[in-house]
């Protein structure tokens, strides 16, 4: 197809009148919804200025604003409920490095799936070769993590508990148990997997947030091995 001639037909006008409707594609495809009303507002007003502009219409300048209007009162009122959205003090090291990225409706939404509960030393939060029912977000005290008997790690204030098996359902591969009094959030298996099936933003947020975990633990991991067989 020779794109020169057919620019050349539609003229420069018609090419003009047609950029809105090539943003309102573009903005389809956006995974994020405040971003795809973003680019509804953006297509919304190129297009009230082709309207007004080249094609002088009144008709279709109303048809466009009405559409600026409703994106724009849409993004106000996420923005507004955004700002009124508080976290304690305990929440925030969660949203920080588990839902960065997030909008604060967006995380505050996955952290009401959970609960906070306190803990005391012998608790056992995962337990080996069994699944896992719970994500857990150590906020403080410790947990040592045993594997046939021996302890192969230590999870500390600020770790993930669960996060490789929760989602999968396979059984977890040490097990997990407080050395003293801790303070957790945690969230039901059977509760997460459908809520990250129905919002993708928010599993792709916590994805990153996984793996950032592991790597931490891994590390921790190979120190704890490599002090033990120096012991």
């Amino acid at each position: 197809m020779d794109f020169s001639k057919l620019a050349a037909e539609i003229g420069s006008e018609g090419l003009i009148a047609a950029l809105p409707f090539l943003l309102l594609v573009i903005a389809m495809f956006q995974t994020r919804v405040n971003r795809m009303r973003g680019m509804v507002a953006v297509a919304a007003l190129v297009g009230l200025a082709v309207a007004l502009l080249v094609a002088k219409s009144p008709l279709l300048a109303s048809g466009w604003g009405l559409l600026l209007l409703a994106t724009s009162l849409l993004l106000a009122r996420r923005l507004l409920r955004d700002r009124t959205v508080r976290f304690t003090n305990e929440e925030e090291p969660i949203v920080a490095h588990l839902l960065a990225g997030l909008a604060p409706t967006r995380a505050r939404h996955f952290l009401d799936q959970g609960f906070w509960l306190s803990g005391h030393a012998g608790d056992v939060l995962a337990r080996e070769e069994e699944p896992v029912g719970h994500l857990f977000y150590l906020a403080s005290g410790e947990a040592k993590v045993t594997s046939h008997g021996h302890q192969v790690g230590t999870c500390r204030a600020g770790d993930l508990i669960g996060e490789i098996t929760v989602l999968s359902g396979e059984r977890a591969s040490a097990t997990v148990t407080l050395v003293g009094p801790a303070r957790f959030w945690c969230a039901p298996a059977n509760v997460l997997r459908p809520y990250l099936d129905a919002h993708e933003a928010v599993r792709h947020a916590l994805e990153h947030g996984f793996a950032a975990s592991l790597e931490s633990k891994l590390r921790a991991s190979n120190d704890t091995i490599v002090h033990n067989a120096g012991g």
